[in-house]
């Protein structure tokens, strides 16, 4: 009987490569996100204006959400599969542990991604729909930037974004260590160089994210 021929996807090489485009796509997706988000620091017109225009052209909008949707299913999906098949895989029958060298962000990476993907359905909720107004404020659709302060001015709401973007900052930095090497973008001479690549992305969008709830919560942002 002959074999049957595996698709590129049933291929672990596959299964990674597709992994590290959804990754492209929404860290593409978080580094714009926040860098919009920032404008928060200019004021309520401002923020407001910017909210507007990204909901004024259904077109692009729901383009780009459906990219988004798709690129978190796969890379969810992805990622589940790889985890099954390496534990599979995995040597059993020891008595003894054998510690593997490793990275905090790499340890965090099987709780990290499943948290990630409930704090965006939060975040999705609201802010997004149905619009939820957790503090003491009422939810509006049209005042985005009311909604943003009235939510930040609630400690708990702090605590579970600043976790939510150490989590993030961590999932990105390790994240991105692995689509370098999935490219085959390492070299001995530049190696050192490219790994503050991700390391700078993560950090600098947990930074960035982190400080704008805590800039409501200490009267900065108001």
């Amino acid at each position: 009987m002959q074999a049957k021929a595996l698709t590129l996807y049933e291929t672990t090489i596959g299964k990674k490569a597709l992994l590290a485009l959804s990754g492209t796509v929404l860290f593409g997706f978080v580094i714009i996100h926040m860098l919009g988000n920032l404008q928060v620091y200019l004021g309520a017109e401002v923020f407001n204006g910017y909210a507007a225009t990204l909901k004024g052209n259904a077109l692009v909008l729901w383009g780009a959400r459906t990219v988004l949707i798709a690129s978190v299913v796969a890379h969810v999906v992805v990622s589940m599969t790889l985890v099954s098949q390496t534990a599979g895989v995995r040597d059993v029958g020891y008595r003894t542990l054998k510690t593997r060298k490793t990275t905090y962000a790499a340890l965090t990476m099987k709780y990290g991604g499943p948290a990630l993907l409930f704090f965006i359905l939060f975040h999705l909720a609201h802010f997004t729909f149905p619009g939820l107004a957790v503090g003491h404020y009422v939810h509006s659709h049209t005042n985005v930037y009311g909604n943003f302060v009235g939510s930040f001015q609630n400690p708990i709401v702090v605590v579970l974004y600043v976790t939510a973007q150490i989590f993030l900052g961590l999932h990105l930095y390790h994240g991105g260590s692995s689509l370098l090497q999935t490219l085959g973008l390492s070299h001995p001479r530049y190696d050192a160089t490219l790994r503050l690549v991700p390391k700078a992305i993560g950090l600098g969008v947990a930074v960035g994210n982190i400080s704008m709830p805590l800039a409501v919560l200490a009267g900065v942002i108001r």
